[in-house]
């Protein structure tokens, strides 16, 4: 399916798939046309995979006809849909981003073929790897509790800790190191951190 869709829309196409099985920084198994956004196999997931481990969602809604934004500045019309084992369990991605840049240049002549069928995004959603997503949520905990980290008590924290323990952080090989090392704490109280939310949901 993926070559036959690649072959089809040409070299603008990537077509992608992602093992949900596998480690998240490597969780591309199959690329066409990765020079859209210089991914390969072997690379991390994209912030739609994240999402899926996090929520770990039985039922996910196949996400269709969406913009995205590459670091390099290309818009691309994505869409992603979700492909489910034999026990109906969501196992793998499958992801189309075709490169629309060139074609936005001409949007009145082929608005046809680049409408998403939604009201334009005024941002769209930006591809990025493992590494930039990690890097992306510390900034978000960050901007939670208003205030760098050097100048952070032990609440400001557990509240920026536990904000990235929700969206899915801890999923990403070695994270742990990398935010105790930015929050000036040792694992063991980065874990007892995140427990803090769960001993309190215990407690109610």
């Amino acid at each position: 399916m993926a070559n036959c869709i690649a072959a089809q829309l040409g070299s603008s196409c990537e077509v992608v798939v992602h093992d949900l099985s596998r480690d998240p920084e490597q969780s591309i198994v199959f690329i066409l046309n990765g020079h859209v956004t210089g991914r390969k196999v072997g690379d991390g997931a994209s912030t739609v995979v994240m999402e899926q481990l996090r929520t770990n969602d039985p039922e996910p809604r196949d996400h269709l006809c969406y913009l995205t934004k590459t670091p390099d500045g290309k818009i691309l019309k994505s869409s992603t849909v979700y492909i489910r084992n034999s026990r109906g369990k969501v196992s793998a991605i499958f992801a189309i981003n075709y490169d629309i840049s060139k074609l936005l240049m001409v949007e009145s002549a082929v608005q046809d073929l680049i409408s998403t069928g939604e009201p334009v995004q005024s941002e769209p959603e930006k591809i990025t790897n493992v590494s930039d997503l990690l890097e992306g949520l510390i900034q978000q905990s960050v901007a939670l509790v208003g205030k760098p980290a050097a100048l952070m008590n032990k609440d400001d924290k557990v509240r920026a800790i536990q904000f990235l323990n929700q969206n899915g952080a801890f999923l990403i090989t070695k994270s742990g190191d990398k935010v105790a090392k930015y929050f000036g704490i040792s694992k063991y109280t980065l874990y007892s951190y995140i427990d803090m939310k769960q001993q309190e949901g215990k407690q109610s």
